[in-house]
């Protein structure tokens, strides 16, 4: 559930998506404001509306809509939807129209090229990667990546957002992958390398970097939170060699713990 606010929104906040990142993201920012979703289908819709309602003592300041146009009252819109530049690039473009004048576009982008993105939008003096991370309700980090093109306006009110919602940002530079994600990702796949080599089990592995290395969680454990999709896609964007096992259970539609299974059965609450 959702704290006491720690300060009021200043900016009326659209979100387009329906994932995790989302309802995440619109489940915090209520604490602070009125917030509008954007969710593509009737199902989606239903799902995020759940979500929202189970994660925020303020559910009713977010709104749920199904047509793209009432982000247009919104003044800093966030793209938060599936980490494909195809996907991205499409909304993008659909977006950029219909924002007011001095609206503000964000993605949430933990991989591609936020340059690219932003001219995408069409307005990339506009424009910011905004990555939050998962679960965002209890993380505190935002990288923040600005296209060339920005203007100082646009700086200060993605870090007036962030701390807004009492959130951490942080400036980086916009690289695949950014700070995190480019320094994460090599490790999440060494683990998968140590087990294939060895046959190390997914629990020992975890255990170990747990107990003697005071991760919160084990590389395996998190790779199935982030799903293993994902972190192909991320792997791939970044450049780092994508171990042959992710592959393979991602082709068994394996994914993690949204599937039931990846490194770890969840289908009985094992894992």
């Amino acid at each position: 559930m959702s704290h006491v606010p720690y300060a009021t929104l200043q900016e009326r906040l659209g979100i387009a998506g329906s994932g995790a990142i989302a309802c995440g993201l619109a489940a915090v920012a209520a604490g602070h404001g009125e917030v509008v979703l954007w969710a593509r289908s009737a199902d989606s819709r239903d799902r995020a509306r759940a979500t929202v309602d189970e994660r925020c003592d303020e559910a009713q300041r977010v709104r749920v809509v199904g047509d793209l146009d009432e982000l247009g009252e919104a003044t800093f819109i966030v793209e938060a939807i599936v980490e494909d530049p195809a996907a991205k690039v499409d909304l993008l473009r659909r977006i950029g129209p219909l924002a007011a004048g001095d609206a503000i576009i964000a993605t949430t982008t933990s991989s591609l090229s936020v340059a690219e993105l932003a001219e995408a939008s069409g307005r990339p003096e506009r424009f910011v990667g905004l990555h939050v991370f998962n679960p965002v309700q209890r993380m505190k980090l935002v990288e923040l990546a600005f296209p060339p093109q920005v203007n100082g306006a646009t700086r200060e009110r993605a870090f007036a957002l962030c701390e807004a919602l009492d959130k951490t940002p942080v400036e980086v530079p916009d690289l695949p992958g950014f700070v995190v994600n480019r320094l994460l990702f090599p490790y999440l796949f060494g683990a998968v390398r140590l087990q294939e080599q060895t046959g190390l089990g997914a629990e020992a592995i975890d255990q170990c970097m747990t107990l003697g290395a005071g991760h919160p969680m084990g590389p395996l454990a998190l790779l199935d939170f982030v799903g293993l999709d994902v972190a192909q896609a991320i792997g791939e964007a970044i450049g780092v060699e994508v171990p042959a096992r992710v592959r393979e259970l991602v082709a068994e539609d394996a994914l993690g713990k949204k599937t039931g299974r990846g490194f770890y059965d969840y289908s009985s609450g094992n894992g």
